[in-house]
């Protein structure tokens, strides 16, 4: 039986301080309980804004933290483009987190050998860990204006994958190929964070959580876990 319970909304003054401050504690709770934090990060600015913080306030053992991507675009890793090239300027370099815990997925190579590549590594530390599917700790997620999440783009098939935890799919900006984590690996996650700063995605926000929206972001609902919405002030 499902124990989904309500999204919690917090209001963040100091969007991408208090944000970085949310990442930390959940990072010491999770170390503290199990040994380990396993971390899902979103790409775009925001995220890279809150990144930068979390480097720049935190003091963790970051030996204790694995790395993955909720998405990633099919281009090399020192593209502009890249979600990972993004992170690691914002974060990695910073932190000195080792390069083993760091699990990057691959866009430089063909789109589903790639999907198919970290689909294989994400399982095989669920495997030791004695999971049918790999648990994420802290899921980051950005939101699009038109809903979507990760690389779950309105009217797409991803939408409908059950089974595989990544997928190739195609967005609708460039570069359109993309790979993603699909529905079924991030419901499996203790805990989902929604980072946005932006006060004109507001009505997408409260469509979502008025709970029945047909937005994707609005089908990422833990099966056993926890929703937070992290919300700033937006633009002046």
């Amino acid at each position: 039986m499902n124990s989904r319970s309500p999204a919690q909304v917090l209001s963040l003054a100091d969007f991408a301080g208090d944000a970085a401050r949310f990442i930390a504690a959940e990072a010491r709770n999770a170390i503290a309980s199990r040994g380990l934090f396993r971390l899902a990060l979103a790409g775009g600015a925001t995220p890279a804004v809150v990144y930068g913080e979390l480097a720049r306030i935190a003091d963790l053992p970051w030996t204790k933290i694995q790395i993955t991507f909720g998405d990633e675009r099919c281009v090399p890793p020192e593209d502009s483009q890249s979600n990972f090239k993004m992170a690691k300027l914002s974060l990695f370099d910073a932190v000195g987190i080792p390069e083993g815990n760091i699990f990057r997925v691959r866009g430089e190579i063909d789109p589903e050998e790639a999907a198919l590549e970290y689909e294989q590594k994400l399982a095989a530390v669920a495997a030791r860990l004695g999971e049918s599917r790999y648990i994420h700790d802290l899921v980051l997620l950005g939101l699009g204006p038109d809903g979507h999440t990760a690389s779950l783009f309105p009217g797409s098939p991803s939408l409908e994958e059950t089974t595989r935890n990544i997928i190739p799919t195609i967005g609708p900006k460039p570069p359109p190929q993309r790979i993603t984590m699909t529905l079924p690996l991030l419901n499996a996650a203790r805990h989902i964070a929604f980072m946005v700063d932006d006060n004109s995605k507001k009505g997408v926000i409260d469509e979502i959580l008025g709970g029945h929206s047909r937005y994707p972001a609005a089908a990422v609902q833990p099966d056993a876990g926890q929703v937070t919405w992290l919300i700033g002030p937006g633009k002046k």
